[in-house]
């Protein structure tokens, strides 16, 4: 025995490796091959690998969208007040109501309130639904968010919908969307723009910075986190019209809301809110600046808003 295996490997001097025939081909008793079908597992596979896939979105509801918007903040935690930020409240629910969302809006609620809120979504039924979204428009801080009285981690949130606490949003679309600053640092300007059109000081639509930092974090399969701005760079907000991201986003949605695909559509809110520019603020050091939101998705299939019947 040991001779013959010394003899295979002086003939396999070229170094390939051999193996038994008997184990590349297996004889039934009445001398057939004994060959594995492939036809059902390759079909399977091309469903699905399919890129034109998509999420089912004809349900009977599109679903629940969440606004929790934040203005102001107890004393103690020296945050300053987020003006403008019911403009984006606003423009947010006008454009999510045209996408056929159920919208409920909560404003400058404690976190033990914003997490039974939470909650109580995520122990609902969805099966009906097509997905769900949460807006959350505050400060931040490293992989947190403000509430009123505190700072809420933005995984405690996310967690709540996981597949094991929410199983009928397993496999649908589950949207966060965070308007909150992520650092301490401001984009140059590349290109020049237009000032502002008013010089009114009544009327002066001031630019304002969101503080602290929020850190990107992976969700699970099938979220898609959406962020105000690249981490470690500020977050703009005018005093007027609301936050640059919401304002863009928005008017996105109008726009392209059910033509485009979502990932898409925010790709084309990234490109309109880098051509953006501070024109007034009080702190010199911000104009000129600019600012580029970001995304990061786990989605598994195309997401399209296609209007409902």
């Amino acid at each position: 025995m040991a001779s013959s295996k010394r003899q295979r490997n002086a003939n396999n001097s070229s170094g390939e490796i051999e193996v038994d025939s008997t184990s590349t081909l297996q004889h039934l008793k009445d001398g057939q091959e004994n060959i594995t079908e492939t036809d059902a597992m390759d079909e399977r596979i091309n469903e699905l690998f399919d890129p034109t896939s998509e999420y089912k979105m004809n349900h009977k509801r599109r679903g629940v969208a969440l606004i929790f918007n934040h203005e102001r903040f107890y004393w103690h935690l020296m945050l300053p007040e987020r003006r403008g930020t019911l403009a984006d409240r606003e423009n947010l629910k006008r454009s999510l109501s045209g996408l056929g969302f159920e919208v409920k809006c909560f404003d400058d609620l404690k976190a033990e309130e914003v997490l039974q809120n939470i909650y109580n979504v995520s122990t609902a039924q969805h099966d009906d639904a097509d997905c769900f979204l949460c807006v959350f428009l505050s400060h931040g801080e490293d992989d947190h968010v403000y509430a009123y009285d505190a700072k809420i981690k933005i995984q405690t949130l996310t967690n709540m919908f996981r597949g094991d606490k929410c199983p009928s949003l397993v496999g649908k679309p589950k949207i966060f969307i965070i308007q909150a600053c992520r650092g301490d640092k401001h984009d140059e300007p590349v290109l020049a723009r237009d000032t502002v059109d008013s010089r009114d000081e009544s009327s002066i639509n001031e630019t304002t910075v969101d503080t602290a930092a929020v850190y990107t974090l992976p969700a699970g399969a099938d979220f898609l986190m959406c962020y105000s701005v690249a981490e470690g760079y500020y977050s703009h907000r005018e005093t007027v019209n609301g936050s640059w991201y919401i304002q863009d986003l928005c008017e996105m949605i109008r726009r392209h809301g059910s033509s485009l695909e979502f990932t898409e559509l925010l790709t084309l809110v990234n490109r309109k809110v880098s051509h953006r520019r501070v024109d007034v603020c009080k702190d010199i050091h911000a104009v000129g600046k600019k600012q580029i939101p970001c995304f990061a998705s786990m989605l598994t299939k195309k997401l399209h808003f296609h209007s409902k019947s």
